[in-house]
């Protein structure tokens, strides 16, 4: 039929691909393309960890490309522009993508669709980073969900795709569209540091479909069986860590829950099978935060529960560039950033505890928090941070909106023996495990050690901020 081009985003992949699939029943053609929007690699809430990820990505599916007798393009201008410009300048018989939930990610996507129809080039696009797309999974209504209980029950009754067949048999351009497509505009893979970035840290997992497909295979093999429990130690390597490869598609969603679903039927009791449900819960997390951005784009810029739009956030920039550099004075949390800030991620649970601690202790604005993760994570994603950080302050989609975490108490149920906080907190190695997890350091081992003081108190601060609390919920309930 001629050439297709597959436009990869969050998909960088070639197994358990739909797009691929879709393009594949059209044409033997088809080449995969990349653009690195200036207008994305220009903004302030890049991580140079997620952008060195993103290339190694793109690295091993252009080997993957090769090895099934195609090629990956890359492009480095505004996709609106510039792949209108590659398709008709290559004459493509198609473009295929796969669908967005970002808000500008559709717009641009709305933008492109209109410019390929002017030029007379068909797009087909498909869902491919979800279980169930958008629209799915309704409440009886017919609304979208805003609390993840009931979301979760609709959800994991719902029919869940195989994973795709693994194209194999693709073919490229030829001599002359090359020339052609070098003059539209291709370009050789850049590197990060050609982009502007600069990450040497290494990866939890390393990029590419490959390496996360390992990762996969032996995190069911190892940890799945008591994920349950586990998953909230940060000291124990009991998570998958594949968030990155979920975030750039790097490995299939429906490969990820396929795998569960194996380890399900051949679990031998109640206590494996409810590990294995745990995991399969978190994955409905992800889409739930999908889900919602969806629906609620403005979800990108605000609150969603009314006491927080107009709530008196303290923003003390002191406290929170203190925040950001690991140096509150609270073992658990000044490990948890230090973690981020040297790994580019940070271990779940300690997520909530330091976005309890930035929104509830410091009273700081969490979107300053949510933007510093941004910058910082290599698995950033929109939804998924923004939903995380709005549950930990209360002002998102959560029927328990005071959760407050006290930070002692949660090193010393889920880092009893300070191995998390004295991997991080080099100062602190030499003390007591007591110390360590309740923060009880004396001033005169806090100035020996080089450690701070705490730089605010956390039963006051708890006090400040529900009283702040109460007074916003009444102010936003009066007529």
């Amino acid at each position: 039929m001629g050439l297709i081009l597959l436009w990869h985003r969050r998909d960088l992949r070639l197994s358990d691909h739909l797009g691929l699939q879709v393009a594949r029943q059209r044409s033997r053609q088809v080449v995969g393309l990349f653009c690195f929007d200036p207008g994305i690699l220009g903004r302030d809430d890049v991580a140079p960890a997620r952008v060195a990820y993103l290339v190694g990505c793109l690295a091993a599916l252009a080997q993957r490309y090769q090895a099934v007798g195609s090629q990956l393009l890359i492009l480095r201008e505004s996709p609106q522009t510039a792949v209108v410009r590659l398709a008709v300048t290559l004459g493509a018989a198609g473009v295929v993508w796969t669908e967005e939930v970002e808000p500008d990610g559709r717009e641009r996507d709305r933008t492109l669709r209109q410019a390929l129809a002017a030029a007379n080039i068909p797009v087909q696009t498909v869902w491919d980073h979800l279980l169930c797309e958008p629209g799915q999974v309704l409440t009886k209504a017919g609304s979208p969900y805003t609390v993840y209980g009931p979301f979760w029950k609709t959800w994991r009754s719902q029919p869940k795709a195989e994973p795709c067949p693994t194209v194999t048999d693709l073919q490229g351009l030829t001599a002359a569209e090359d020339a052609i497509a070098t003059a539209a505009g291709v370009v050789p893979l850049p590197t990060a540091a050609e982009l502007g970035f600069i990450w040497e840290n290494g990866f939890p997992v390393e990029p590419g479909e490959t390496a996360a497909l390992e990762r996969l295979e032996e995190f069911c093999d190892r940890a799945l069986a008591s994920y349950d429990e586990r998953r909230n130690y940060p000291a124990d390597p009991g998570t998958s860590q594949l968030s990155a490869a979920l975030k750039f598609g790097a490995i299939g969603i429906r490969t990820i829950w396929h795998a569960t679903q194996t380890q399900y039927a051949a679990a031998r009791s109640d206590e494996h099978r409810t590990n294995i449900q745990t995991w399969q819960q978190e994955l409905a997390w992800r889409e739930f935060y999908h889900h919602a951005l969806y629906f609620f784009p403005e979800l990108a810029e605000g609150p969603y529960r009314a006491p927080f739009r107009d709530f008196p956030w303290q923003n003390n920039r002191e406290q929170f560039q203190a925040w950001c550099e690991g140096r509150t004075g609270y073992p658990i949390v000044d490990a948890a950033m230090r973690q981020l800030n040297q790994t580019g991620w940070m271990h779940n649970r300690c997520r909530m505890i330091v976005a309890s601690f930035l929104t509830k202790d410091l009273i700081i604005d969490w979107r300053w928090g949510e933007k510093y993760f941004m910058q910082t994570l290599v698995d950033g994603d929109l939804a998924s941070n923004n939903g995380g950080w709005q549950w930990s302050a209360s002002s998102g989609m959560d029927p328990k909106p005071l959760r407050i975490f006290n930070p002692s108490s949660q090193a010393k149920k889920f880092d009893p023996d300070g191995d998390y906080v004295r991997q991080w907190v080099e100062e602190l190695r030499s003390l007591d495990p007591e110390p360590l997890i309740t923060g009880q350091i004396s001033p005169l081992e806090r100035l020996a050690c080089g450690y701070p003081s705490p730089i605010v108190d956390h039963a006051i601060q708890q006090r400040t901020f529900k009283h702040l609390y109460k007074t916003a919920k009444q102010s936003s309930e009066s007529p």
